[in-house]
């Protein structure tokens, strides 16, 4: 009569058997990854949110968490090869001979100031004299000053963006880049792999049949000194031409950086042109990147030549190859240092708990702390993150601001009467810790009182966001805004 559980049971007795002879040794083991791992994160992790974040998720749900773990929970980028920090004798020997000729043009010692040592420090590279700086503002001006630049270059170009699109202003650089080539100058390409993802292999080949050096930026390569490394990215976006001019900031290669994206147009950006000694700064940042990719020195003009203009410029580079924190410890510097003024300009507002003191500080010693975010957003989830950070700066007399002209992309970094700060780097942890940024410095009143205007006019385009506007939104919102400043450590 009860034969028909005779296969029941068989599958019961099947199942158990391999449970207790594969899933369960399986699981054992991942159990002790997971605890192994979460050990390693709690030593390792750069907040402390960040580390019972990944130390619970890593004991208590293995077979998710390992996985995430092993392709975003890397703190440092193993294996690149900076040049200045890791002692590669080719190119160290390039920057030994760069300190050397650029000696001339070192800004001089009675301007010199504590702080700006502090930032030579970081940066292994002086501040710089003898430098004309000019503000490009939005995507139309900068690309128009690039492809003018690219028609007078002569022995090279060099470029380097985070995002390269085939879109119509990617294929007209690619045009104008296929002509260089076409005349002898020799070009060199570097692109990140995730932030340039969709590329074509048409586009791509296109470069290469034209004799363009093209090459993806890549962090999870197996071999020597490199590992799976998924979650750092390549942020710069640097042009330099035949070593006398180059471009630094927040501007990709895209057509809605040229206002043609039907959601957020116009889009609000801001990028420097540089001319004088500050170039072979990026020139060496764009070398290093180039180095680890293809493991090659391309000859390049590393003969500074000082401008008419004389502005004092230091070009950092930051990243996670950098022994120390150098992004983050910019901006606290940039923080500290603040007397009377400090505007921030960024699309991505989730600083973590040092720069939130930092900025809570400064308000306190009467600084003038504004932050100017963008009202349109590309991700949802950072500007929820953003708001609550306002929130819990809402009893301090820090103004935020919310940009309506469209989606406001700019980093710029206002300091008092006299410095100023453009790049790539936003204020969020990605930018600090994940990602090679690069950021040029000037000091000097003129070119300041442009930044200033320039953001006055922004700020006319901006309504007050506060702090206690935000605590009054529904909970649901409010829960999302926690939620999402939870994950930021991760992000």
């Amino acid at each position: 009569m009860l034969e028909w559980l005779s296969p029941i049971v068989d599958t019961l007795s099947l199942g158990w058997q391999l449970l207790v002879q594969f899933w369960l040794p399986l699981y054992l083991l991942i159990e002790l990854c997971g605890i192994f791992f979460a050990i390693e994160s709690i030593f390792k992790s750069r907040t402390s949110q960040g580390a019972i974040a990944w130390a619970l998720g890593l004991v208590f749900l293995p077979p998710i968490v390992v996985p995430i773990y092993l392709l975003f929970g890397q703190r440092k980028f193993y294996g690149y090869i900076d040049a200045r920090r890791k002692g590669d004798l080719e190119i160290q020997q390039i920057a030994e001979q760069l300190l050397s000729e650029m000696s001339e043009h070192f800004s001089p010692e009675e301007d010199s100031t504590q702080g700006a040592q502090l930032l030579e420090s970081l940066a292994l590279m002086p501040y710089t004299r003898g430098n004309r700086v000019t503000l490009l503002i939005n995507g139309e001006h900068t690309f128009q000053r690039i492809f003018e630049e690219i028609e007078q270059a002569e022995k090279y170009i060099l470029l380097q963006f985070y995002i390269l699109r085939d879109d119509q202003l990617g294929r007209e650089l690619q045009a104008r880049l296929i002509e260089k080539s076409k005349q002898g100058v020799k070009v060199y390409f570097l692109y990140d792999a995730i932030g340039s993802f969709s590329l074509s292999r048409r586009y791509l080949k296109t470069f290469r049949q034209a004799g363009i050096d093209i090459k993806p930026f890549r962090t999870w390569r197996w071999g020597k000194r490199r590992r799976f490394q998924i979650n750092f990215r390549n942020h710069r976006k640097i042009v330099v031409v035949d070593g006398r001019t180059a471009f630094i900031g927040g501007a990709n290669v895209g057509d809605e950086y040229l206002s043609r994206d039907r959601h957020l147009t116009p889009w609000r950006d801001t990028h420097l042109e540089l001319q004088g000694p500050s170039v072979h700064g990026a020139q060496l940042s764009f070398l290093e990147d180039w180095y680890w990719v293809v493991s090659e020195v391309p000859e390049l003009n590393w003969h500074p030549q000082g401008e008419i203009s004389d502005q004092r410029v230091l070009v950092l580079p930051t990243g996670p190859a950098d022994r120390l924190e150098t992004c983050q410890l910019m901006f606290l510097h940039a923080i500290n240092s603040a007397k009377e003024r400090l505007w921030i300009v960024s699309p991505y507002f989730v600083p973590d708990d040092a720069i939130l003191k930092a900025l809570k500080l400064a308000s306190l010693r009467g600084v003038d702390v504004r932050l100017m975010l963008p009202g349109k957003t590309d991700n949802r989830t950072v500007q929820l993150s953003s708001y609550a950070v306002l929130m819990d700066l809402r009893n301090t007399d820090i103004k935020a601001y919310q940009y309506q002209n469209g989606f406001l992309h700019q980093k710029v970094v206002l300091v008092d009467s006299d410095r100023a700060y453009v790049g790539t780097a936003n204020f969020d942890n990605r930018s600090f810790h994940l990602n090679f940024e690069v950021t040029a410095m000037v000091r000097g009143e003129k070119f300041a009182l442009e930044v200033e205007s320039m953001l006055n006019t922004d700020f006319e385009h901006c309504y007050p966001l506060t702090g206690k506007e935000l605590a009054q939104r529904s909970l649901l919102i409010k829960s999302l805004m926690k939620l999402s400043q939870l994950f930021s450590p991760l992000q």
